[in-house]
């Protein structure tokens, strides 16, 4: 299998975990893809362009980060991090949901910045960088229940990609002042999946 990746997007990084967690190393060749220029091979690929983007043994290729981490998982029959109890499981769901939505606004705040200077939504950025630590905020009251205990599931991840974005890539740390979270942050990032695809 081939997975199409950038080394700085977190959704690509998601599937990159699942890949090392699920011991998939040998199966899946991880390709750097060349987005967001005009011509690129990379759209001949997935036209799309987005990434990431996973070609199977079979040779169909599959876009989006959910769908590709639910593949990766089930490959082996014994889905761990999307557990079938998580499907009715309204408390998890409710929190990975908000994981998500949390890394959906750091990567918004990282493409507005990533523009010309005279081109950036002072808006934009203000409403995201607010986004942001209201969400800190809620981790901080939710992360001793047990949606975000053990075992890990999804949610674990997405909210770890999500706050060690926004420390190296975003506006910088959201765990200052919020200890449960920087705790649980620290115990997640001694993972060798986590480590092993850290931003640079």
């Amino acid at each position: 299998m081939k997975l199409y990746i950038t080394p700085m997007s977190p959704y690509a990084r998601l599937a990159r975990i699942l890949v090392i967690e699920k011991g998939l190393g040998t199966r899946v060749e991880i390709v750097k893809a060349k987005t967001r220029s005009v011509g690129s091979p990379y759209y001949l690929i997935n036209p799309s362009g987005r990434v990431p983007y996973l070609i199977t043994d079979a040779g169909i290729g599959m876009e989006d980060s959910q769908l590709i981490c639910i593949y990766l998982d089930s490959l082996d029959g014994e889905p761990r991090f999307h557990n079938p109890s998580h499907e009715t499981d309204w408390a998890y769901r409710r929190v990975e949901a908000s994981a998500r939505s949390m890394c959906d606004g750091i990567s918004v705040w990282t493409r507005e910045m990533q523009r010309p200077e005279s081109e950036r939504s002072p808006t934009v950025l203000a409403h995201e960088a607010a986004r942001m630590q209201r969400m800190a905020d809620f981790f901080e009251m939710q992360i001793l229940n047990p949606p975000l205990q053990e075992p890990r599931g999804m949610a674990h991840l997405i909210l770890a990609v999500a706050l060690e974005g926004a420390e190296k890539r975003g506006p910088g740390s959201l765990t200052d002042d919020r200890p449960r979270l920087a705790a649980w942050l620290r115990r997640m990032s001694e993972l060798p999946s986590i480590k092993a695809t850290a931003l640079p």
